[in-house]
C-alpha cells in the first residue's frame, strides 16, 4: 500500500464514523498479515530468528538477567488465528519476552508517596502509542526499598495495560516505576522492540480476558499465551517504516478532517440558529438554506440530535407546517375533550374512586400567565386538560420477579421509545396491587418525573406493562388528539426555559404536582397539542 492508494480508500469512507480511526486499524491488519510491503526471499526466515532469540534468551538465563521459565509450547496450525507468508512463524509472546507487572504502595503510608523521587505510571498517564514523558504522581526512595525492591524501568522501556483498557501501550521517556494493571516487557532480543510496539496492542485485545471485579483483565497465563505473528527482521524494519510513513498521512488525514468538520459544525449552528429564532422576513429563505444543505449538515449522530432539536421546536411553534384558517379552533378542541372527560368520569372510569380524584384534580387546573404567543387558532392547556386522564406511580420500589410482566421504569424510556435497559419483571400479584388506580394499555402515554424528567414515549401495541416507581401514565380522549403528535410534543426542546417560567407563575406554597397533569401544553388547531412543560415542580 501507497499515499496514494490510502487516500484512495479515505474519499471513500470520509464522512464514515471514525473514518481515520478505521484506516489506522486498516494498515495495521495489512501489517500484520504480511500485505503492507512485499517479502524478500534472500530475509533470513522467522524460523531462524526463533534459534537467535532462544539463544539470547539462554544467556540472559545464564548471566541471571531473567529468571529461567519454561518454554510454552509451539503454536499448532490449528490454533493460528489466520495464514501467514512462507517465511513467517505464529509465536506465544512469553517465548520471544519478558514481563512483569507494578505494583501500587499502601495509599495509607505518606512517606512512599509523592516525594518527588521516582516517577510512578498509572493507565492514565498512557497516552497510547506516544512517549511517556510525565507522570501525576511520584514515589519515594523508600517505597523503591520496601515495595519495588528494584530501580525503576528504564527510559525506552514498552509498558503495556493489561486491565481494564486492554493493550494500551506506551515507551517511558523517564525512568519510571509503574502500577499493577500494567507490564513492563523486555523482549529477549531487543531487535524485536520496534515491531512489537507497532503490533502487540491488537494481539493482547484478542487474548482471553478474565472477569475482575471492574472489568476485564489479563493474567500472566493469557498474557504469556498471546499469539503473535512474528515476520524475518528485515521485514520487521520495512514494516515498521512504512507504518510509520502511512500514520504520519493519518495524522494529516484526521487534522484536515477536524478543520472540515469544525467549520461544517459553525455552518450547521448557525443554519440552525436562524431557525430557532427566525426572522419573519428571511425564515422561508433561511429554511430552504438548511433542508438544501442537510446532507452537508448532518454527516455525524451529534449533528443530527440538533437537526431534530430544531425541526421539534419549529412544529411546537407553529412553524412547520402552514396553519389552515378553516382548522376548527383548539379552544373547540378542549371543550370536546373536557365534554368526552365528563362522561367518562361521571360513569366512573377507570374506577369510580380514581374518577373522583381526576374531577378533583381537574379542579385544581389553571394555565400561569407569561407563556409565549401561540399561532392563531392555537391554545394554551396542562396535559390533564387535554387528557381523558393522568395517573402517578405507586411510590414505592415493586419487589422484582425473575420473570413475569415487564416493570418499565426510567430507564426504560429513552428518546421517544421503549427499550430494554435493565429490564425488571414483577408477578401477576404485584401488576395487580400496582395498577390499582388505572392498568397501562397500549396507546397510553409514559412520561418520567426524575431521573431524568420528561422521557416519554407510548406503550407499544401488544405490550402489557406495569408501571415503576418515578413514572407516571397519560391517557387520551378516543378520537382527540395523535397520539404520536402528543409524544413529539412532549419532547419539545425547549421544554426547561418554559419549565422556568411556570415556576415564576406559580403561587406562592404550591406543591409538586407531577402526578396531577399540570404539564402546560399548547393545543393546536386539526386536533394538535404541545408540552410545553411549565410543570412538575
Amino acid at each position: 500500500m501507497n499515499a496514494e492508494r490510502l487516500l484512495a480508500h479515505y474519499e471513500k469512507i470520509a464522512d464514515a464514523p471514525n473514518a481515520v480511526v478505521r484506516l489506522r486499524r486498516f494498515v495495521l491488519d495489512l501489517a500484520v498479515r504480511g500485505k503492507l510491503v512485499p517479502q524478500d526471499a534472500s530475509d533470513e526466515p522467522a524460523s531462524e530468528l526463533l534459534k537467535r532469540i532462544a539463544a539470547e534468551k539462554a544467556r540472559l538465563v545464564k548471566a541471571g538477567e531473567i529468571r529461567n521459565k519454561p518454554e510454552l509450547p509451539a503454536v499448532a496450525e490449528d490454533d493460528a488465528p489466520f495464514d501467514l507468508p512462507r517465511t513467517w512463524k505464529w509465536v506465544r509472546l512469553a517465548n520471544v519476552i519478558d514481563f512483569s507487572a507494578g505494583r501500587t504502595p499502601s495509599r495509607h503510608d505518606p512517606s512512599f508517596w509523592n516525594t518527588g523521587d521516582h516517577a510512578w505510571a498509572s493507565i492514565a498517564d498512557m497516552e497510547d502509542g506516544q512517549v511517556l514523558g510525565t507522570t501525576k504522581e511520584t514515589v519515594s526512595n523508600r517505597a523503591r526499598d520496601k515495595v519495588f525492591g528494584s530501580q525503576p524501568e528504564a527510559p525506552g522501556t514498552l509498558i503495556m495495560s493489561f486491565k481494564l483498557t486492554i493493550g494500551k501501550i506506551a515507551r517511558l521517556g523517564i525512568p519510571a516505576f509503574h502500577n499493577e494493571a500494567i507490564i513492563a516487557i523486555r523482549p529477549h532480543l531487543p531487535d524485536l522492540d520496534p515491531y512489537l510496539f507497532k503490533v502487540l496492542p491488537q494481539f493482547a485485545r484478542r487474548a482471553d480476558p478474565k472477569g475482575a471485579v471492574k472489568g476485564a483483565t489479563l493474567n500472566r497465563e493469557s498474557i504469556s499465551n498471546i499469539l503473535l505473528p512474528l515476520p524475518p527482521l528485515a521485514e520487521q524494519h520495512r514494516i515498521v517504516a512504512k507504518v510509520d510513513e502511512l500514520m504520519g498521512l493519518c495524522d494529516r488525514l484526521e487534522a484536515a478532517r477536524q478543520r472540515r468538520e469544525a467549520a461544517r459544525d459553525r455552518l450547521s449552528a448557525a443554519s440552525l440558529a436562524r431557525l430557532n429564532a427566525p426572522d419573519p422576513e428571511t425564515f422561508e429563505a433561511d429554511a430552504r438554506f438548511a433542508l438544501d444543505a442537510l446532507p452537508a449538515l448532518t454527516a455525524r449522530a451529534d449533528q443530527i440530535k440538533h437537526l431534530r432539536k430544531t425541526v421539534l421546536n419549529l412544529a411546537m411553534r407553529g412553524k412547520l407546517v402552514p396553519q389552515n384558517p378553516k382548522d376548527q379552533p383548539a379552544s373547540e378542541l378542549l371543550k370536546r375533550i373536557a365534554k368526552k372527560r365528563a362522561e367518562l368520569l361521571k360513569a366512573g372510569y377507570p374506577n369510580p374512586d380514581e374518577a373522583r380524584t381526576q374531577i378533583k384534580k381537574l379542579a385544581e387546573q389553571s394555565v400561569p400567565d407569561g407563556l409565549e404567543a401561540l399561532p392563531r387558532g392555537w391554545a394554551w392547556a396542562t396535559l390533564l386538560q387535554c387528557s381523558a386522564l393522568v395517573i402517578d406511580c405507586k411510590n414505592k420500589t415493586a419487589p422484582y420477579a425473575s420473570s413475569g410482566i415487564r416493570l418499565i421504569r426510567t430507564t426504560n424510556v429513552r428518546d421517544g421509545r421503549m427499550n430494554l435497559n435493565d429490564q425488571k419483571y414483577v408477578d401477576q400479584k404485584t401488576y395487580e396491587i400496582w395498577s390499582a388506580r388505572c392498568t397501562p394499555e397500549p396507546g397510553d402515554i409514559l412520561i418520567t418525573r426524575e431521573a431524568p424528567m420528561g422521557e416519554v414515549c407510548l406503550i407499544p401495541p401488544g405490550e402489557e406493562i406495569c408501571l415503576g416507581q418515578r413514572m407516571m401514565l397519560a391517557r387520551l380522549v378516543p378520537d382527540t388528539i395523535d397520539r404520536n403528535f402528543m409524544i413529539y410534543s412532549l419532547r419539545d426542546p425547549n421544554r426547561a426555559r418554559r419549565r422556568a417560567a411556570s415556576r415564576c407563575a406559580r403561587p406562592r406554597g404550591a406543591r409538586y404536582a407531577g402526578a396531577a397533569g399540570s404539564w402546560c401544553v399548547r393545543s393546536g388547531s386539526g386536533g394538535h397539542s404541545a408540552l410545553s412543560l411549565c410543570s412538575p415542580r
